[in-house]
């Protein structure tokens, strides 16, 4: 009886020297081949031997690898041709120039909203589903990407991956260090009518601008209460929720927002980097010296909507205010 022979295939790994056997059976089953494990292993490893410098995140091309570390020079060679508006990714820039051009390709089944990107698309739809899959286990606040999440981690570890190399001052995301970079190479190209301040981006401007029309677009669901920015209605709405995620490692006590934190830090190391143009006092916050520059100004912006008395701070009204309150009451 003629002995049955097995015919195997040779499939090269990485390497022309490296081979492993799989028979026709074996290689036709489940359309899958079977080499152990251990073999696999290396495979996947080798797959990977690209690696970041900076964080040791491994990728299976060099052109994955190239694009990433763009996060940590924070470099940016696609630029759109009608704003200069510049991009680590050629994706991100096709996105952006339908911004121009008004495109919206992608529509949302449920109210028929239409977005220029499929991540701006996904992340509305997050709001008929209101799934939040995303949660941060150090304050259990939840987010609808891992994008997201991975950001506002950053508040509680204080990780800055995104450094200047001009000065070499770290930044937590991408965008604030973009607008950092424009510091140096002298691009502070949008401009305030009223005052002459000028900004590296249109949306800081826009921002700043609203402290000359009052205008308060941001809200607060809670109690009504509105703010110029954005960041400022974050701040507070962490009131309501009683979040606190900034603590300070020297007594531990915890604030709403990072600005406060820093301010109260001086406390501990005694700064008082704000000094007042007219007499030198120093001050730990900004908001000290506008307060204090009221003694040489003689400035009484709080006035009494009852009697038209001035007063130099809020505070100074609210008690003569009580004083209205008490006669009314009385009479």
């Amino acid at each position: 009886m003629k002995r049955k022979t097995r015919n195997f295939k040779h499939k090269a790994v990485k390497d022309s020297k490296t081979f492993i056997e799989v028979s026709d059976q074996e290689s036709e089953k489940d359309g899958s081949q079977c080499y152990d494990s251990a073999t696999h292993d290396r495979v996947q490893a080798e797959k990977r031997q690209y690696v970041c410098s900076e964080c040791g995140k491994a990728f299976s091309q060099s052109a994955n690898l190239t694009v990433h570390e763009r996060i940590h020079t924070g470099e940016k060679p696609y630029k759109c041709k009608e704003c200069g508006k510049a991009f680590s990714h050629s994706s991100n820039l096709v996105v952006h120039r339908r911004i121009h051009t008004g495109l919206k390709p992608y529509t949302c089944s449920e109210c028929g909203k239409s977005f220029s990107g499929k991540s701006h698309l996904i992340r509305h739809q997050g709001i008929h589903s209101g799934e939040k899959t995303f949660e941060c286990k150090e304050c259990g606040k939840a987010f609808s990407r891992s994008s997201g999440l991975i950001s506002h981690h950053r508040v509680h570890t204080g990780e800055k991956p995104y450094t200047c190399i001009e000065c070499g001052k770290a930044f937590s995301r991408s965008s604030n260090l973009t607008q950092h970079q424009r510091m140096h190479k002298g691009k502070k190209i949008y401009k305030c009518k009223e005052c002459g301040k000028t900004c590296g981006s249109n949306t800081k401007i826009m921002d700043h601008q609203r402290i000359h029309t009052g205008e308060k677009p941001y809200e607060c669901d809670e109690c009504g209460k509105a703010f110029i920015l954005r960041k400022t209605l974050n701040e507070h709405q962490r009131l309501h929720r009683r979040e606190k995620p900034y603590k300070c490692n020297e007594c531990g006590k915890a604030f709403t927002s990072n600005r406060n934190l820093i301010d109260h830090q001086r406390v501990h190391t005694g700064e008082k980097p704000y000094k007042c143009n007219e007499c030198g006092k120093t001050f730990r916050q900004t908001s000290q010296v506008i307060l204090h520059l009221r003694t040489h100004t003689k400035e009484k912006p709080y006035k009494c909507s009852e009697c038209g008395k001035a007063y130099r701070y809020s505070s100074q009204l609210i008690q003569h205010q009580r004083k209205h309150n008490e006669e009314k009451e009385t009479l």
